[in-house]
């Protein structure tokens, strides 16, 4: 193969025509176009009877102290010890995704009770448009796990038939009477809504449980921003205003649930002071009588000037007394309270110093209690955080019992030394009357008990305080909404990929079609792969039997005389002197080699030309399917010496210059009848005789008897049909063009489909007035 051929096979192989490719799929445009019709009315028919959904939103701000969050009212009160527990956004989030909470909205709002009215197609869902209301009570836990489902038939204004399903009646009742049923017990309640006198409502009733796993997972709760504690809920459902209801609901159930546990810790204190104000009343009550008493037996009114002023100076010593009783005191009741407590008890926060670390450590572990309980109400006991923080909490309790030991231990040598302080203050003080040292003595007890009166009165006017204001822990900003626009299905993305789906059904059926197809389809197929002279193409005939004549105008008479008028170029190096012999081959046979002899020769002749057809493939003939033979021919003539060749050539009738050579008797030994000199005699021959000989040869790549006699040849017309021939076997006569084993070679394409209108690529031929060649736009587009 020389360069210039390799560099143009290249070219053909590498060529991608755009116009080609879009014709291809262009040319079946009415089948797209059923295709995207018929998706889009599946498409209308899934929106008109699916059920949309909608989204309801809904934004809070949740109080954080990292991110600032929700600012507290309480703040103004944080001097008289009314404060509010540490919160954070995770763990609010949490706590409102928790089981627990949607349980109580779903129970609250009755979300597991379903009414649908019937449709012609399909039921609409029915929420506060309901006629009827339902309540129903399960007789056992097992019905209550069960989903049951009713029909409720209306009969007049004030009764109406019960339907166990849809078919099982159950009998007429009142509205509002109790129904008992074996799954427990009904109540069905008539709401007065317009149009709504005449009525069946299915009503079904889901377990609470299935419907609040179903809410949970519907729930969805995003952080607004990085640095904030807004966080937005939302809610999809097939009813816009029941999602708007259920969010609505569960934040008013978290606030509530929040303030609860916040009054929790102000109640037990509340229980702890009410309780000490009790006893320190009976205490002081006694000790004033003391002082009464003492007072009226020893006729005391005033105390001795010397005595007072001595007091004076040892007033410090008595005051740190004092306050020191105190502490002890406190320390003691607290250190009983703690002993006696249970592990979800709360401890009084505020009884001691807040400078002392026993106070700090008993709001610390104040603050686990209240988030252990909140976290164990919708989590197991084993669950690892539940585990963890009980950990924390019962670590946290023995820090509290170690610090009030060691305070009390320290206030212990604090009185220890006051004591023995006082005892050398005593000693200096003999000459004080002992009555003057008993009244003291009973003084100290009277102030002791007073203070501790009036400290525990204080604490719990701030515990009241606290308890009257109570923040909640979520402020909302923007309540529940929702807009018409239902978010699933949306309508221009269904509608976008059903046009999307309409195109590509045929474009992908017809993409595998070209991809499983491995046949020759056009003539651009062979322009692609191969290098060979083109002489045309014949569109497929309706018949064996079409034979060319005078008046045909057919696409395979157009065709034929294409073919004719090519191949005068391709004889142009030839002698003009001599006959011309065409021989006509192809890789397989019934790729129309034959049909192609018989009409090229038919046509020639009717030129005027005087012509020859001879049948030279002498193992499966052909010509007698196509013309009138003899039997005897080619094989008769060279099997025989002393036979005249003229005897065995008859005329076509119907055709002035028209003469067939049959191929003769099928041989024994094909092969070496045609080695047989006597072949190049007769074509010597026939060249002298005729102007033109066409030889129909074997297939080249079944047998070698075409290349056996290939030298006799001006010219070789090589067969390839369309549709039959596989591309792969291409390489064929691209070998033998290249070998230059078929001298003079060129090509037909034989049996392409005819495109009347010229919807796509491909050739029309003749004149008239469907035979013009139109792109298939112009058709639909006319101007």
């Amino acid at each position: 193969m020389s360069n210039k051929q390799e560099i143009q096979q290249e070219n053909h192989e590498s060529d991608f025509n755009i116009r080609e490719q879009v014709e291809k799929y262009l040319v079946h445009w009415k089948w797209f176009a059923l295709s995207v019709i018929v998706v889009l009315c599946l498409a209308f028919l899934y929106l008109r009877y699916t059920t949309p959904l909608y989204r309801a939103t809904a934004t809070i701000l949740v109080k954080d102290d990292k991110k600032g969050g929700l600012a507290s009212e309480l703040s103004v009160l944080s001097d008289l010890g009314v404060g509010t527990s540490k919160s954070n956004v995770d763990n609010e989030v949490e706590i409102l995704k928790s089981r627990t909470l949607t349980e109580k909205a779903v129970d609250k709002l009755h979300l597991n009770i379903h009414y649908l009215s019937h449709g012609r197609v399909k039921s609409s869902e029915l929420y506060k448009a309901s006629p009827v209301t339902v309540i129903y009570s399960p007789a056992s836990d097992q019905y209550k796990r069960e989903a049951h489902a009713f029909t409720i038939q209306s009969v007049n204004d004030n009764k109406f038939k019960l339907f166990k399903g849809e078919d099982k009646e159950l009998g007429t009742f009142n509205y509002g009477s109790l129904i008992k049923i074996p799954e427990g017990t009904l109540s069905v309640t008539k709401v007065d809504i317009a149009d709504k006198s005449s009525f069946s409502i299915d009503c079904t009733i889901y377990p609470v449980e299935t419907m609040t796993t179903y809410y949970r997972g519907a729930l969805g709760i995003v952080s607004v921003g990085k640095n904030t504690s807004v966080i937005e809920l939302s809610v999809v459902d097939q009813n816009s205003q029941r999602a708007a209801d259920f969010l609505n609901t569960l934040v008013e159930i978290y606030n509530n649930d929040a303030i609860e546990d916040k009054n929790l810790v102000a109640e037990k204190t509340s229980q702890f002071i009410s309780t000490r104000l009790g006893l320190i009343t009976e205490e002081l009550t006694d000790v004033e009588k003391d002082v009464e008493g003492f007072k009226k037996q020893n006729n005391l009114t005033d105390i001795p000037t010397e005595a007072t002023m001595f007091l004076e100076n040892a007033s410090e010593y008595e005051k740190k007394q004092i306050e020191t009783e105190i502490q002890l005191n406190v320390v003691s009741s607290m250190r009983q309270f703690l002993n006696s407590s249970g592990p979800g008890d709360l401890i009084p926060s505020n009884l001691l110093s807040t400078q002392s670390e026993a106070s700090d450590l008993i709001m610390e572990y104040n603050r686990l209690v209240i988030e252990y309980n909140r976290i164990a109400a919708g989590a197991t006991a084993e669950n690892p955080v539940v585990v963890n923080a009980a950990k924390k909490i019962q670590a946290m309790k023995s820090n509290i019992s170690q610090s009030l030991a060691r305070m009390q231990s320290s206030l212990t040598i604090t009185k220890k030394n006051l004591d023995q302080q006082g005892s050398v203050i005593g000693s200096k003080k003999a000459n004080v009357p002992r009555l003057e040292r008993e009244f003291r003595i009973i003084d100290r007890q009277q102030k002791v008990k007073e203070a501790l009166y009036l400290y525990l009165l204080q604490k719990r006017e701030e515990t009241a305080l606290t308890l009257a204001a109570t923040e909640q822990s979520a402020k909302v900003i923007d309540s529940s909404y929702f807009s018409g626009v239902p978010v699933s299905p949306k309508r221009s993305m269904i509608y976008l990929i059903a046009l999307v789906i309409g195109l590509a059904i045929p474009a992908a059926i017809i993409y595998l079609q070209e991809l499983l197809n491995t046949k020759i389809k056009s003539r651009l197929d062979i322009e692609k792969r191969l290098t060979i002279p083109f002489l045309g193409d014949v569109p497929k005939s309706d018949s064996h039997e079409e034979m060319i004549n005078t008046n045909s105008r057919s696409g395979s008479a157009e065709a034929i005389r294409i073919v004719r008028t090519n191949l005068e170029f391709m004889l142009t190096g030839t002698s003009g002197e001599r006959g011309k012999t065409i021989f006509v081959t192809s890789t397989i046979p019934g790729e129309g080699k034959t049909f192609i002899s018989v009409n090229l020769a038919g046509t020639i002749a009717l030129s005027g030309k005087k012509v020859l057809l001879v049948g030279m493939d002498i193992r499966n003939p052909k010509l007698a399917e196509y013309i009138p033979i003899r039997p005897e021919g080619v094989t008769n003539y060279l099997s025989k010496q002393d036979k005249d060749l003229a005897s065995y050539i008859t005329k076509l009738d119907n055709f002035e210059n028209f003469h067939v050579l049959s191929s003769g008797v099928i041989p024994p030994n094909p092969v070496e009848l045609l080695m047989n000199d006597k072949i190049n005699k007769m074509f010597a021959e026939l060249k002298e005789t005729y102007d033109y000989i066409i030889v129909d040869t074997a297939p080249v790549s079944v047998v070698t008897d075409t290349l056996l006699i290939a030298k006799n040849a001006d010219a070789f017309i090589y067969v390839v049909r369309a549709n039959y021939l596989d591309k792969r076997l291409l390489h064929v006569p691209e070998m033998f063009y290249n070998q230059q084993k078929l001298p003079n070679m060129s090509l037909v394409l034989n049996a392409t489909e005819v495109i009347n209108k010229g919807y796509g690529y491909g050739y029309g031929y003749g004149y008239g007035a469907d035979t013009e060649v139109k792109p298939w736009y112009k058709t639909i587009f006319k101007k």
